[in-house]
């Protein structure tokens, strides 16, 4: 008992104040005591604090798991809500068919994108019987969402590549979420990854060569292992694919150039570095950056040429002896090989991209004021010539012998529709001013001298006999007797008083090797003669490859802006990183579903003002390193150069270009551009907020996440589509250059 009393006394010998006090009262009345209670409390603390480390550890991964679910919650939302077709869908669909088709077609990109776009169609049932006719409403059996879905998947990826390449920067944890954030919530982006274009493939492989430099870059103190290797090597692959989407991936591979150099200077620099070990370095960047890119390009165009084996409306721009081996073409078919006094014929000339001798009936406004010569793709019957006798032979007779045509000969040649003699003579010419004028003159019988041409044949790809001329195989210069000058069509356009076509000159200096001074026959009738077999000949893959990419270039040179037109799409470089404007991408009637390209405002200024900051940065360090301060450390100014620097170099590689070119532009040029001006955005905060107290970091780059998100959100009609009035969207319309609601 006493020891029972005891435990009572224990039990119940204390203040009912202090129980009140040390006990927490439970709904049923029941209490627990406050030791008890600070055990839950620390366990639940440990319990929290694991949970938060375990999400601290695994961030690397749920993160980009999340950036990428809504990367795609984005740019596939509402996909299928318009179903015209919409802005240049017009011109990349219609390439995507041909592939379909196996047409060939000529466009001023190189083939990668739009032959990702075919496969596209092939995977969604498409047949490419559809025309892609701008506004036209797609038909029932054409899953364009799909083809839509397909091309957005490379803008989607495009998010977790920002943050794994935030990550390879060096860039803190709020700055990597932020960089992330930025390019997930850029509306411009949003937008463009939503149709049937190139434009995301671009971004794609824009984002995975900066992505693999990096890697590679952090791979520097670890040469010749395996991961140095991969990376090198995804580097090369990366730039051969950006590449073959659209030139613009020049200017990244630019940027690499560039890094590379002064890598392999440094080296070159270290004298410790056994001359085996630079050669070792220098071989394998030839190799991984040069070579790889190469392959991989060219290899795209050895693809566009093996599917592409039907004529189509991209022949012209070809050699006749490519033309020759498509199946359905019309040319070499069933032409007799050799050329003779009679034939009649079209001439094509051999300049890259070069077009057909061509005449029509207008005449120069100025100069002779005689019938124009020029060169031109399309095919019709003002391309036809007759070769005829020189005016010292007898009259041509059909009756006559057969005389075939063969170097050294001096000859006429009849433009089939007008009857008139190709003729040159002592008068500038329309543009080229250095050279004599060529145009139609005369008739059969009217006429003199001044209608003669000597043919020099340069080179048979069939025989090394020059005694005859051959239909698609023989080369040939055309000089002109009186004057010795010789018939060229180089790059330059008519006004439009021509039409806009190539303008053919007689050209006064002898160039032996000019390719637009030679000439080839590409299609040949003569019922005198027996048909041959051109199409056996085959057309060399390096030789079509090189004449398919210069043609390329000079298509593109020639896209400058029309003075006689009024583009309301494009846009000077000027507005493109003040947001200055946007660009309408289909009809803006109430019916239509709209959509406007504009970027997120917060994102397009915040990066254009961190540009400018940056230069300021950049000229407050150099000012006080030149006073002698010495307050950055190795690390930081490695950090400085390649994780800053770089990116604004990217920012200067990718935008200047369009500065300086006369073409014609528009605001998504500026695209690849503004991830670098991203990427050095999030530099800048990074710099200065790193060595902030984490709840003062943290705020900062809260109240940034939430503008981002905001705006985009603000701004999502004009990505996933707007319905009805345009009016609607009038409170969007910051700025009067913002037109979606006018």
């Amino acid at each position: 008992m006493a020891a029972q009393d005891g435990t009572k006394g224990a039990a119940t010998g204390i203040d009912q104040g202090e129980v009140k006090r040390r006990n927490v009262s439970q709904p049923n009345g029941s209490y627990i005591p406050k030791e008890v209670e600070q055990k839950l409390d620390e366990k639940t603390r440990r319990q929290t604090n694991s949970f938060l480390q375990t999400l601290d550890e695994w961030e690397f991964l749920i993160a980009p798991i999340i950036f990428t679910v809504l990367a795609f919650f984005t740019r596939t939302w509402k996909i299928g809500l318009s179903d015209i077709v919409t802005w240049d869908e017009a011109h990349f669909g219609k390439f995507g068919s041909h592939y379909l088709k196996r047409e060939f077609y000529f466009d001023v990109h190189p083939p990668l994108g739009k032959m990702l776009v075919g496969l596209s169609g092939l995977l969604a049932g498409y047949n490419g019987s559809f025309e892609f006719k701008s506004g036209e409403k797609y038909p029932p059996e054409l899953n364009y969402t799909y083809m839509r879905l397909f091309n957005c998947a490379f803008g989607a990826l495009c998010v977790p590549l920002a943050y794994f390449t935030a990550k390879e920067l060096h860039f803190k944890r709020p700055t990597v979420w932020l960089v992330t954030l930025m390019v997930l919530c850029e509306n411009s982006y949003t937008t463009i990854s939503r149709f049937i274009l190139l434009d995301s493939m671009l971004l794609f492989f824009t984002f995975t060569t900066v992505f693999c430099w990096a890697s590679f870059h952090n791979q520097r103190h670890d040469p010749f292992s395996p991961e140095w290797a991969l990376w090198l090597i995804m580097t090369g692959l990366s730039i051969g694919c950006v590449c073959s989407v659209k030139w613009v991936g020049m200017f990244g591979t630019a940027l690499v150039g560039i890094y590379t150099i002064e890598d392999l200077w440094n080296k070159f620099g270290d004298l410790r570095m056994p001359k085996q070990t630079l050669a070792a370095h220098v071989g394998f960047r030839v190799v991984g950056l040069i070579v790889i890119p190469l392959i991989v390009y060219m290899f795209t165009f050895w693809v566009h040429f093996q599917i592409l084996e039907n004529s189509g409306p991209g022949d012209a721009q070809m050699s006749s002896l490519f033309q020759a081996n498509l199946k359905g073409t019309e040319v070499g078919q069933g032409s007799p090989l050799e050329i003779a006094y009679g034939s009649r014929t079209t001439i094509k000339n051999m300049g890259y991209g070069g077009g057909l001798l061509h005449s029509h009936v207008q005449t120069y406004p100025e100069g002779s004021s005689q019938q124009q010569i020029t060169c031109y793709h399309h095919k019709d019957a003002n391309n036809d010539w007759f070769f005829y006798p020189n005016r010292h032979q007898p009259e041509f007779n059909i009756d006559a012998p057969i005389k075939y045509v063969g170097d050294k000969d001096v000859i006429r040649f009849i433009h089939a529709q007008t009857g008139r003699n190709l003729h040159s003579h002592q008068v500038a010419a329309p543009v080229t001013k250095s050279d004599w004028e060529v145009s139609c003159y005369g008739n059969t019988t009217v006429g003199d001298t001044k209608d003669h041409w000597v043919i020099e044949v340069v080179d048979d790809a069939a025989s090394n006999d020059y005694s005859k001329v051959r239909t698609l195989t023989t080369a040939f210069r055309l000089r002109h007797v009186d004057l010795g000058c010789y018939l060229r069509a180089g790059n330059v356009n008519l006004p439009q008083w021509g039409f806009k076509q190539i303008e053919t000159t007689c050209v006064k200096e002898n160039h032996p090797r000019d390719p637009y001074t030679h000439w080839n026959v590409e299609s040949h009738v003569n019922e005198k003669l027996p048909p041959g077999d051109p199409g056996s000949y085959k057309s060399p893959f390096f030789r079509d490859f090189v004449h398919l990419n210069v043609a390329m270039m000079t298509s593109n040179n020639a896209l400058v802006p029309d003075p006689d037109k009024q583009d309301d799409l494009a846009s000077k470089p000027w507005q493109w990183p003040l947001l200055h404007v946007g660009l309408r991408m289909c009809g803006w009637d109430d019916h239509i579903v709209k959509y406007f390209l504009l970027g997120n405002p917060i994102v397009y200024w915040g990066s254009t003002f961190s540009l400018v900051f940056f230069m300021g940065m950049i000229v407050w360090y150099a000012i006080r390193w030149q006073r002698g301060y010495d307050e950055l450390t190795w690390k930081q100014i490695d950090h400085f150069h390649y994780s800053g620097i770089y990116p604004v170099l990217g920012w200067f590689l990718h935008y200047l270009p369009f500065v300086a070119m006369a073409r014609v532009t528009y605001v998504h040029h500026y695209y690849p551009a503004l991830y670098f001006a991203i990427i050095c955005c999030g530099f800048c905060l990074d710099w200065y907020t790193r060595d902030l107290h984490k709840g003062v970091q943290w705020s900062i780059y809260t109240v940034l996440y939430g503008v981002v998100i905001f705006l985009f959100w603000l701004f999502r009609a004009i990505c996933f589509g707007m319905e009805g009035s345009n009016q609607q969207w009038s409170h969007l319309k910051w700025l009067d250059t913002w037109r979606m609601a006018d």
